[in-house]
């Protein structure tokens, strides 16, 4: 079973501007599936009267019913993930995305308004992203900036760039960040469980606490700057995102 939670924040420049405090996912109890008993009983096979003419036709039955039991019962398992509350949160809204076998939660924290997705799915890889609005004012490229510089070490994990050293070094499948025309994404992935905490560890507090609020260098590296090899050549621009957008 995976859990994908999304963590969208709503940011505004000024007083009352948006940040977000917290966020978590657990666990909840298991509740009756009256779906589970109407499958049980729609597979009791009447062998007695079943010869051995029949015996391919039964053995495909067992097994249709043993895949509908087992769906039944993750089914139910996932149906418990939409159940999770926290003191912290409203609960917004649910839904079932039938498609995809994925149960859905919509909260919304208490205190900073940002909104967080729940997606339960039955899938061992787990998933997590914070993603906030970063609507462009010009063309200077500064939301593709920001989110390069995000990860370019944080308050917490001060290493020069702990993107490089979590591709390396983690059980990561996936690992990255995106600038949309109207948003930046953050998104992490593992199937290990402890491997998965800890890349939202790093990634939660580089996104929070970034290094790049008291260090003026790290825009200088990933933005712009002008360099020369030696002391008579003329000054050039080089920089992380203008050689990306070359």
């Amino acid at each position: 079973m995976a859990f994908f939670a999304c963590l969208a924040v709503a940011a505004r420049n000024g007083p009352g501007a948006r940040t977000v405090r917290a966020f978590s996912v657990s666990s909840a109890g298991a509740r009756p599936s009256t779906f589970a008993t109407s499958v049980r009983r729609s597979c009791s096979i009447p062998t007695a009267f079943l010869d051995r003419h029949h015996a391919r036709s039964l053995s495909t039955s067992s097994a249709q019913c043993v895949t509908q039991l087992k769906s039944t019962s993750v089914a139910s398992e996932l149906e418990k993930s939409m159940e999770v509350t926290h003191p912290s949160y409203d609960v917004i809204a649910k839904d079932v995305v039938t498609e995809y076998g994925a149960y859905c939660t919509l909260y919304r924290h208490k205190k900073s308004g940002a909104e967080l997705l729940s997606v339960a799915t039955e899938d061992d890889n787990k998933v997590f992203g914070m993603t906030f609005r970063t609507p462009p004012t010009d063309s200077t490229g500064v939301p593709h900036i920001l989110e390069h510089s995000v990860l370019c070490g944080s308050r917490k994990y001060k290493t020069k760039d702990p993107f490089v050293q979590l591709l390396q070094g983690s059980l990561q499948t996936f690992l990255n960040a995106f600038t949309y025309p109207d948003r930046t994404c953050y998104v992490v992935a593992s199937q290990n469980t402890k491997d998965f905490y800890n890349l939202i560890n790093v990634y939660a507090d580089a996104v929070l606490h970034p290094r790049a609020i008291s260090d003026p260098t790290v825009h200088a590296q990933e933005g712009w700057h002008l360099e020369l090899e030696k002391k008579e050549d003329p000054l050039v621009y080089k920089g992380v995102v203008y050689n990306e957008m070359k």
